[in-house]
């Protein structure tokens, strides 16, 4: 009973729009009190402060700062003309700069909503004027904003290895084929619709001077992911150390050698990153409160047995988690779904034999569709802010390639080696 009360009494607080740090420690606070646990207060507290002294949360801040610096420092505009000005020309080349742009950009930015805004804004406008829909357009923009989530470095990712104990630099090499994955599979699709529309090759010259201006202009940018990858996988530092890395070399870049961030745009980017970061860590430490009600429950293990008793195939089990993770992410953002649905889902994904940065991935897939899907998208309400248009038509946008994003969830779920084979081949 106490389990359901818990349940029903998080419904209520998120429905009267607490926030969601507020939620936790409430239910929290006022179910340990109910069960009787006689853990102190001061307890708790000291529970919310262990929670964060995790090493790998470190990179959050790290990421989150480099991010905002290349956003707001021009980096991520002279690597959107790069690519635009490489594919841009090919057949399909609109759609496919679109895509590539995303991949790309979210690598470095790390931010869905910050993917959507930085490459819709550029473009959007060349995708109507090459003949593709307003509802593809928007479709297309505000669903590869997602994949910013997915490909590495993520900031879900590193939470998830903090609250699972998993490796973040496994994690990260795992997220490359999955990304890859549901880019090509979009790319299908844009070229199908292409053809099922008659839309006509925007291909035309292409212009090497053009092409080597851009890439001289987005070198430094282009040297982003080298550092963090090169860094991470060649055994230099781990990938707490490359954040930090990766901030100084972002400040060094767009204020000494691009020039287009001032000392007083630091300051400010320094001011937006604590802030996100505070909400991020605030509703860590409130959900490890959250957590302690479930243990006292003994709800995870209650999970387990409950489904071995059901004698449930491991097939059915991974669909069941898959189910969940998708309903969650229409209500709950990424980051805060991770942290509380990870102490529940994880026991019973390893109880199935389920590999845990195999299901890290998929955790991971789904919450990204959830950035897109209504009611609760935020990358919905981003794309009606940015171009101006209702929410529906947004929805109505984004439903084919939601489709195109669970075809790639079933492949990711179902055939573990596109998500470990990159990871297990470097060990």
């Amino acid at each position: 009973m106490i389990s359901v009360g818990a349940t029903l009494l998080v419904i209520l607080l998120l429905i009267l729009g607490f926030p969601l740090w507020l939620v936790f420690l409430s239910a929290g606070f006022a179910l340990l009190t109910l069960t009787g646990a006689g853990i102190p207060p001061d307890m708790l507290a000291s529970r919310m402060f262990s929670s964060l002294n995790v090493y790998a949360l470190l990179a959050v801040p790290g990421f989150i700062f480099a991010a905002e610096l290349m956003v707001r420092g021009g980096m991520s505009n002279r690597l959107i003309n790069w690519v635009t000005v490489l594919l841009g020309r090919v057949p399909g080349g609109v759609p496919v700069t679109t895509i590539v742009a995303s991949e790309v950009f979210g690598a470095i930015s790390g931010s869905s909503t910050a993917t959507v805004a930085g490459i819709g804004k550029v473009l959007y406008p060349g995708l109507r004027q090459s003949g593709y829909g307003e509802n593809f357009s928007l479709g297309l923009i505000t669903s590869m904003g997602a994949i910013a989530v997915i490909v590495p470095p993520s900031i879900t990712m590193i939470l998830y290895g903090a609250v699972a104990s998993v490796s973040v630099g496994d994690l990260f090499l795992a997220g490359i084929g999955p990304a890859i994955l549901i880019g090509i599979l979009i790319t299908l699709y844009c070229i199908w619709y292409a053809l099922r529309h008659s839309i006509t090759s925007e291909a035309g010259k292409w212009d090497a001077a053009a092409v080597w201006r851009e890439t001289k202009s987005a070198a430094w940018t282009l040297g982003a992911p080298v550092i963090i990858f090169g860094g991470i996988y060649s055994g230099f530092f781990t990938p707490t150390e490359a954040s930090m890395v990766l901030s100084v070399y972002a400040l060094i870049v767009t204020t000494c050698i691009y020039r287009d961030l001032s000392f007083k745009g630091v300051w400010e980017v320094a001011v937006e990153a604590a802030l996100l970061t505070g909400k991020i860590f605030t509703i860590v430490a409130a959900a490890s409160v959250f957590s302690v009600v479930l243990v006292i429950e003994n709800i995870p293990d209650t999970m387990v047995g409950a489904l071995t008793g059901w004698n449930m195939s491991p097939f059915m089990i991974l669909l069941m988690l898959n189910l969940i993770l998708l309903i969650a992410g229409m209500f709950m953002d990424p980051n805060s779904a991770i942290v509380v649905l990870v102490p529940l889902l994880l026991p019973i994904a390893v109880a199935a034999g389920i590999d845990m940065i195999h299901f890290g991935i998929i955790m991971t897939v789904n919450l990204a569709i959830g950035m897109f899907t209504p009611p609760f998208g935020l990358n919905l309400f981003v794309s009606t802010s940015i171009f101006n248009v209702s929410v529906g038509k947004v929805v109505r946008g984004v439903i084919p390639f939601i489709l195109v994003y669970l075809v790639s969830l079933l492949v990711i779920s179902y055939v573990p080696d596109i998500s470990l084979w990159i990871p297990n081949a470097l060990k």
